[in-house]
């Protein structure tokens, strides 16, 4: 079982190895073990754990006898251009939700940083075990601005629509957000909670979500279990250019660069789909 308060130190010693990554550059070395564990405050198997999992993510990478580096950075590629609209239907099967951790705590650099915040202004921290049919599908880690959900309870957290809630209760309308997803692997702690072996295959989502003003609502990352989730995408392939019209220049996921020989515009929805289980 995980102690009280063990989701957040893992959260926050994340955070903080992150943020050293962001103020480095591509093959920089981190600090080592012994030096973090003074600055964090933190045991070794803590933070061993932690960066075990940025491993992983191919965030940091080890060379044997040398220590741990920053990895080169990761090619990101649009699942959706800027101008197209995104239909995302709502997930098959009953979710719920199960608090592990709801807390009021500074934002920190990194984290003030995407929700436009000074590091001293107080989130809301909540982590939760999302479940569908009653069974784990994800773990969420949300950061919502303490003074836009005053008086925000738990129950608010475990129960209904996160963003009718904050429409109906605290005011706040969501307007849009951007999300990046890419594979990884659980922890220990991440397989416990959701029920499936160390190392399993994952989807890591990380989103920020701007209100009808265009400020900063929430910071999500969620992991998804990889046996149990996917995302589907439907691509609606244009007409040729107009003589003369330049190529678009880029392309998109599953489809090769020069099969579209044209630029083709393309449209695209993507939706969630949540496998059966024995699947």
């Amino acid at each position: 079982m995980n102690r009280p308060g063990g989701v957040l130190k893992r959260e926050r010693v994340r955070d903080a190895v992150l943020e050293m990554v962001e103020e480095r550059r591509p093959g920089d070395a981190i600090p080592s073990e012994r030096i973090l564990c003074v600055q964090l405050g933190v045991s070794r198997p803590t933070l061993r754990a932690a960066v075990d999992e940025l491993v992983s993510a191919g965030i940091l990478f080890r060379e044997h006898g040398r220590g741990v580096f920053i990895a080169p950075e990761k090619i990101t590629q649009e699942l959706v251009p800027g101008h197209h609209s995104l239909s995302v239907p709502r997930a098959s099967g009953v979710w719920a939700s199960r608090l592990l951790e709801f807390t009021t705590v500074p934002a920190g650099a990194r984290v003030g940083r995407r929700l436009h915040l000074s590091p001293a202004a107080h989130i809301v921290y909540v982590a939760r075990l999302r479940l569908v049919d009653g069974s784990p599908m994800a773990i969420e880690h949300l950061h919502i601005p303490a003074a836009l959900v005053p008086d925000l309870t738990a129950r608010e957290l475990e129960q209904g629509d996160l963003y009718e809630h904050l429409r109906t209760h605290h005011g706040v309308y969501v307007r849009e957000a951007t999300q990046a997803i890419e594979p990884t692997v659980v922890t220990r702690a991440e397989a416990e909670l959701l029920g499936v072996p160390e190392l399993s295959p994952a989807l890591l989502f990380e989103r920020l979500t701007t209100d009808a003003a265009g400020l900063p609502v929430e910071y999500v990352h969620s992991l998804y279990r990889g046996d149990r989730y996917r995302i589907v995408s439907r691509l609606t392939l244009g007409a040729d250019p107009a003589p003369g019209e330049p190529p678009a220049g880029h392309h998109h996921p599953g489809i090769p660069p020069g099969d579209l020989l044209h630029g083709n515009p393309v449209a695209a929805s993507t939706l969630g789909d949540v496998q059966e289980q024995g699947r």
